[in-house]
């Protein structure tokens, strides 16, 4: 059985919460990324002839496994495992960084025999089987390792999260710089600062068939990393020198020059101010400054961003993430800034939400280069991608929706008000080559400016109104249905009363007759969709189909108005996210079978089915049980609140229940027929004894009726349970793909619509409540509120307190 992959997220994250109190968060990754990189190669190398990683006999992570529980189990797996595979595989100083023998982070005896013997323990996970590069019939190994790496960076804190990219930027980056699935495998890719590797592998990842990779990263453990990182991503070539880029560059041709790559990418670190740090900036014998300028001393941005421009081929091409401070820096960076620009190397520039880095809060932006036809390059297109994002946790993330609508604007050039544009080389260079992107695109949401007129004289101004012009366009006749025209030119009067705003949109025959092309568009996006889910097969890709289905829905909603396709493609990514790729995974390795098959969860007693959930088998096969159930249910609570109006008229301290109250002052059935002894030859408790007996009587059908429900559940618990087991595979693809996938996105897009159609009625009743009572009319009804003050003064005595009456006075 495939484990779900938050399980399998959460089982690793576990393996980190071992670590915890002996070390800073920043190291968890130097031994638990070792752990994963040992049952990799193991899985996929361990006795493989000509394999390009040797895992030594004794050496393999089943050998780790043996040494659980053994006093020496810390030296051992340095010297037996880790040792001897860096022996064979020239790793010394890669795999090695970390010991495993660390009394000071490990704890010592006993405490860390316990600590490493669960720590294997959580990778011996059978889920974890990466005998298939491509586990499950895609890269599990990948996934698991960038949702390390994210929480890895979180909890490093500022100083110590720079070793990570994120994942969306470096998707962003991937698909921008032109590399595609054809790209042949002798393409070069690179990166100077390349931290642990993975944006690196992001835009290899591009390609089909794979790139030459190298990089180069400034610390020891981190480049380690990166070494680590390209092997478990089956890139056990690529090229990873330690050192520091600028002054000890180590990617080198035959003449000791810089090499050049087809493509290069990079997130150095922001404003690193010890650049110059072995660099004779003046003479430098790479040439890197030549014809440019040199970059402050105390500033190494355009250091970086120059030597990868050196880097590049001819025709290369590349992207960097820099701050935003080097698109309008003034003097040493301004001279630079403005010899690249009239070389035409700058592409395109796109600005990035602010708190998006592990290092640092700064907003920064990709610049994009590419020196093929650069000196025909005739404009420089900008994107200000800065206002879509989500918030997780303390950083900000960019959404599905942010990373494909940046990307498909970049590379069809699409221009869009306040969002992208191509900026004239002409006009930047009579901004004096400043390149910050609010001076060529206003994204700042217009002004909310109230009317003064409006406000002494009433009704709406038409300019407010026409601002709605995207609805009216989908809606034509609404405008009128709701406004009409004002006592005077140009303003308008709402028709209908505030609270009859939102009926009148939603019953209006354009918005039902929207609201159906909607829902037709998506139900011939889903008829075309069906086969392809229902013919889902075991060894496919998940992360093919989800592209090829998400690609589909964003074709289908592109020539719709109004709803945004890239807020519906995200609604199908975000349930893609949470619900559908489990599913999808279990399928690909286990087929429709997994449909029959149920958990259950010991603790609570209960049981859920692994992909049909209970209720979508009842809705389907056993509604009318279901119905009598809710029948019996509604008759028991209809019981309990009698009970409780009995309580509330006789319970007080007073009534005729007063003393039917047990030693928690609660009234029972238990505590009630103890006081109905008490009082049963009583003559004079006849009342008492009526209302108790009347209680008792409607505990025992509340209790009746609580069996029933009892043995209703649990014929219908059985009769499900029965019916998981006989299920068919069609009626499996049924529930799955149309009752739970499908159903479930038709309510998100209809739940989408309504968001669209709340914000115009918000709007509508925000314009009408803003200018409902005009000035004079407020200041009526002040003069009538101050004479009754003055009156209520008069009366109270303070008349002639002149002092008072103005302290008092409105």
């Amino acid at each position: 059985m495939a484990i779900k992959k938050s399980e399998l997220y959460n089982s690793l994250w576990a393996s980190c919460d071992e670590l915890r109190g002996g070390m800073d968060a920043s190291q968890y990754k130097d031994y638990v990324l070792v752990l994963l990189f040992i049952k990799y190669i193991s899985d996929k190398y361990a006795g493989v002839p000509y394999a390009p990683i040797t895992v030594p006999q004794g050496a393999s992570f089943n050998d780790m496994v043996a040494l659980k529980g053994k006093p020496t189990i810390g030296d051992d797996i340095n010297k037996r495992i880790i040792g001897k595979i860096a022996e064979a595989n020239k790793l010394t100083g890669t795999i090695d960084v970390a010991d495993f023998n660390n009394a000071d982070k490990l704890g010592s005896g006993k405490e860390m025999v316990d600590r490493l013997t669960r720590l294997i323990g959580i990778f011996e996970n059978p889920a974890l089987d990466f005998s298939k590069n491509r586990a499950e019939g895609d890269d599990i190994l990948g996934d698991a390792y960038e949702y390390l790496m994210r929480h890895f960076a979180t909890e490093s804190g500022k100083s110590k999260g720079q070793f990570y990219t994120p994942a969306e930027v470096s998707r962003i980056i991937a698909k921008i710089i032109g590399i595609n699935a054809k790209t042949k495998p002798s393409t070069t890719g690179y990166d100077p600062t390349c931290g642990s590797g993975s944006l690196l592998l992001k835009v290899a990842d591009e390609s089909e068939a794979g790139m030459s990779i190298y990089g180069q990263e400034m610390d020891v453990a981190t480049a380690a990393l990166a070494r680590m990182n390209m092997i478990l991503h089956n890139n056990p070539t690529a090229e990873i020198k330690q050192g520091n880029t600028l002054s000890n560059p180590l990617l080198l041709d035959a003449n000791s020059r810089l090499k050049t790559f087809d493509f290069a990418v990079a997130n150095p670190p922001f404003s690193f101010k010890s650049w110059s740090n072995g660099v004779d900036a003046s003479n430098d014998i790479y040439g890197r400054f030549r014809d440019y300028g040199i970059p402050p001393a105390k500033n190494g941005d355009y250091a970086f961003l120059l030597h990868i421009i050196r880097s590049l081929k001819s025709k290369g091409k590349g992207a960097v993430i820099l701050p935003h401070g080097v698109l309008f820096r003034g003097n040493a960076e301004a001279e630079i800034r403005t010899n690249i620009i009239h070389r035409g190397y700058i592409k395109g520039i796109i600005g990035l939400p602010v708190n998006l880095f592990y290092g640092t809060g700064i907003p920064a932006c990709i610049i994009v280069l590419d020196k093929e036809n650069a000196e025909n390059r005739k404009g420089i297109f900008m994107i200000d991608g800065s206002k879509g994002y989500e918030k997780d946790g303390n950083k900000n993330r960019l959404r599905e929706q942010d990373i494909h609508k940046i990307v498909d604007v970049f590379n069809k050039q699409l221009e869009i008000e306040k969002y992208s544009r191509m900026v004239p080389v002409m006009e930047i260079e009579a901004n004096e080559f400043n390149l910050n992107i609010p001076r060529y695109i206003d994204s700042q949401e217009a002004e909310d400016i109230q009317d003064i007129e409006a406000h002494l004289l009433g009704d709406i101004p038409n300019p407010d109104i026409n601002a709605l012009h995207p609805y009216w366009e989908v809606y034509p006749t609404l405008r009128k249905t709701l406004f009409t025209a004002g006592s005077r030119a140009n303003y308008g009067k709402l028709l209908i009363t505030h609270d009859a705003v939102k009926p009148a949109i939603f019953s209006h025959p354009e918005f039902t007759a929207y609201s159906k092309k909607v829902i037709t568009v998506f139900s011939q996006w889903k008829n075309k969709t069906m086969p392809k889910l229902k013919g889902i097969a075991v060894d496919d890709k998940p992360k093919k189909l989800i592209h090829e289905i998400s690609e589909d829905l964003l074709q289908a909603f592109s020539n719709l108005r109004l709803i945004d396709k890239y807020d519906v493609y995200q609604r199908l990514m975000v349930y893609w996210s949470e619900t559908m790729q489990d599913d999808v995974y279990a399928l690909v390795c286990d087929g429709w079978e997994a449909g029959r098959e149920i958990e259950r969860q010991e603790k609570k007693k209960e049981w859920e089915g692994r992909l049909i959930p209970k209720g979508l088998i009842i809705a389907r096969y056993f509604a009318s049980e279901q119905r009598d159930i809710e029948k019996l249910k509604a008759g028991s609570d209809a019981i309990a609140r009698q009970m409780e109006e009995v309580e509330e008229e006789h319970g007080g301290e007073e009534g005729l229940m007063a003393d039917a109250k047990n030693d928690k002052d609660k009234i029972n059935k238990a505590s009630v027929q103890k006081r109905l002894k008490e009082i049963q030859d009583d003559r004079e408790a006849a009342d008492e004894l009526k209302v108790l007996q009347n209680y008792l009587k409607l505990a025992e059908q509340e209790a009746e009726s609580g069996r029933k429900i009892k043995e209703a559940l649990a014929v219908l618990e059985k009769k499900v349970l029965d019916k998981y087991k006989a299920i068919t595979e069609s009626e499996i693809k049924t529930l799955v793909v149309e009752d739970k996938w499908m159903a479930t996105l038709e309510r998100d897009i209809k739940t989408e619509m309504e968001r669209i159609s709340q914000r115009l009625t918000g709007r509508i009743k925000e314009l009408a409540e803003r200018y409902v009572i005009p000035l004079p009319a407020l200041t009526n009804e002040v003069d009538v509120l101050e004479k009754k003050v003055h009156m209520h003064l008069k009366n109270m005595g303070f008349v002639g307190n002149e002092e008072t009456t103005d302290r008092y006075s409105v």
